[in-house]
């Protein structure tokens, strides 16, 4: 099974961003999407941003994954 968390971007540096799941920081790749920027969502799997999301969405996303207990390993 893949899942694909759902990330905020911090920072844009050409097709790498940093982001951000909650005191957490890691590089993503952005090759995939176009548009993306400082504060925006995104579902990352295997280091990619495979598809932009609304706040909304990330947070309910985010909340439940804090509700079983799932960290990012």
């Amino acid at each position: 099974m893949c899942i694909a968390i759902p990330l905020e971007i911090v920072e844009v540096r050409g097709n790498i961003a940093l982001a951000r799941y909650g005191n957490s920081t890691r590089q993503v790749h952005l090759d995939l999407l176009e548009g993306v920027g400082a504060g925006d969502y995104v579902l990352v799997h295997a280091g990619f941003a495979i598809e932009k999301l609304n706040k909304d969405e990330a947070e309910k996303t985010l909340t439940l994954f804090k509700e079983i207990g799932d960290e990012i390993p």
